[in-house]
């Protein structure tokens, strides 16, 4: 049997990889325009899609894009920023307005390219007249320890902004839009990648405030008045503003889950995608899943041992202990309790940006042995999972995934490898 932990991180870097911009962008570059190019764009894989597009554009192009600290990569013609996810900071806000001003005063012979992943929402940061930067950072903060959907989270998000739920592609008009985005969502709706700021919005400032009612969220008096007065509706579908803009994915998670199972049928596992936008509780997910793994594993049911358990999408965790988060390795602590050393499984959850949660970690390695060794060493399982303390239980016990700035994100990775088990 092959090294399992070395099995699963080749199957890691293989969906990273699938959805790396240098790879996957330029097929969808069009021609040069008769009038100018103009690159603007957010998010965590904004700076390597920009490093693409220079890379296969001959013509003259200029531009700006805002992405995550560590994330920057050098370019010659369009400038690179950086700012704070995933809580915004003033850089953000200052990148937000630059970038608004470089659309400014277009005509209908330009063309912009928006460079847009995950990680947008926050980095291109600007409020609503009325908000401030605080505002924006207690709401993001509330909403990330809230359990709300990313598509929840992102209404609300849509509705205190200037510049997202299509109003940035509106701020581009009568030049043509192309909005290239990488999506890190469950069902990769465009609205949800970075709050859309391309494209129409069909939600409004009633669902907004739905939302920040159902989870008990508490807004700053200005923000409330703002939403209950409609002042923060966006941009609906049919918005004449938008007749230019055209919107493509260039890379998704189904793709990489897709490259995931290449190499594991060549190492000789049968492969099977359960989904890539499975969603709810980190930990209730993880329970589920161990459940499947251990029919396979003792019944051969659903699917016959050995084979692999492929997943994405993006799960929550609702914060009620002092841990540090991290939706990754909750699911995979979540999972090692239910299997309680089950022989033969060993499994991998990693974020594809590099970062779970807050942490500079993608994820962490689960094994048949991880609860035995901690146990050896005085860490007590179920206790680290009420405190939400994922990451400081693998870390402790030598398991966590590094990988560094990955320069795309098409969010979480999940791989369950099962063996036959004799018990």
């Amino acid at each position: 049997m092959t090294d399992r932990r070395a099995l699963l991180r080749s199957l890691f870097d293989a969906a990273v990889a699938a959805a790396q911009p240098a790879l996957c962008l330029p097929p969808h570059l069009p021609p040069p325009p008769r009038g100018r190019t103009i690159v603007i764009g957010a998010g965590k894989a904004s700076a390597a899609m920009a490093r693409a597009l220079e890379d296969h554009w001959d013509a003259p192009l200029e531009g700006l894009v805002v992405t995550r600290y560590g994330y920057e990569v050098p370019c010659r013609r369009i400038e690179i920023v950086q700012a704070a996810h995933p809580v915004p900071d003033a850089a953000g806000i200052e990148a937000a307005r630059r970038i608004r001003a470089r659309v400014d005063a277009l005509g209908p012979d330009d063309l912009v390219i928006a460079l847009i992943s995950g990680g947008g929402s926050a980095l291109l940061a600007a409020p609503l007249p009325g908000l401030t930067l605080a505002d924006k950072q207690q709401v993001n903060a509330a909403l990330l320890a809230s359990g709300a959907t990313i598509s929840e989270m992102n209404c609300v998000r849509r509705h205190l902004s200037a510049v997202k739920g299509g109003r940035l592609a509106a701020a581009c008009h009568p030049a043509r839009v192309l909005a290239l985005l990488i999506s890190d969502v469950p069902g990769d709706d465009p609205i949800d990648i970075a709050s859309g700021p391309t494209v129409a919005d069909p939600t409004t400032c009633a669902d907004a405030l739905a939302i920040i009612a159902r989870y008990r969220i508490e807004l700053a008096p200005a923000m409330v008045e703002l939403l209950r007065s409609g002042a923060g509706e966006s941009i609906k579908p049919g918005d004449a503003r938008l007749a230019r803009a055209e919107t493509r994915i260039i890379a998704a998670p189904q793709l990489a889950l897709e490259a995931a199972a290449r190499v594991a049928r060549a190492a000789g596992l049968t492969p099977y995608i359960l989904g890539d936008s499975l969603e709810g509780e980190a930990r209730d997910l993880g329970k589920a899943m161990a459940g499947i793994a251990r029919q396979v594993a003792l019944r051969g049911q659903p699917f016959a041992a050995p084979c692999v358990l492929l997943s994405g999408g993006e799960t929550t965790v609702t914060l009620r202990g002092q841990g540090r988060g991290g939706r990754n390795v909750e699911f995979l602590l979540a999972l090692g309790i239910a299997l309680d050393g089950l022989p033969g499984v060993h499994a991998l959850a990693a974020d594809t940006d590099g970062v779970d949660g807050v942490e500079e970690i993608a994820g962490a390695c689960l094994a048949p042995d991880t609860l035995a060794r901690a146990w050896a060493a005085g860490i007590h399982p179920r206790a680290r999972l009420d405190a939400n303390d994922g990451h400081g239980f693998f870390q402790a016990l030598g398991d966590a995934v590094v990988t560094g700035p990955t320069l795309t994100n098409v969010n979480d990775f999940r791989a369950v490898i099962v063996d036959a088990a004799s018990c």
